[in-house]
């Protein structure tokens, strides 16, 4: 699973950015690459927030271990073709 990624502007002074870019070469790393890791280090005590499952996506859920557990399954190697024929 690949994880969606955004785009951050920052504006720094320069002296700054020359600091930031000497500890980012120490460590092997680019600068974003060296800021990335001072942002999850940061954020790493912070609970991801958890959302429940609204009802219509809970009553899929069942709706459909039920058909697994009745052999209902669709199987397919062609989702496209599939998406077709419904």
């Amino acid at each position: 699973m690949q994880t969606q990624t955004t785009q951050i502007r920052v504006t720094l002074p320069v002296k700054l950015q020359g600091f930031l870019q000497t500890k980012a070469n120490k460590y092997g790393l680019s600068l974003s690459g060296y800021i990335r890791n001072l942002v999850i280090n940061d954020v790493q005590d912070v609970k991801y927030p958890v959302f429940e499952m609204s009802d219509q996506s809970v009553s899929d859920f069942h709706e459909s271990m039920e058909a697994e557990k009745n052999g209902n399954l669709v199987v397919t190697d062609d989702v496209s073709q599939l998406l077709k024929d419904l």
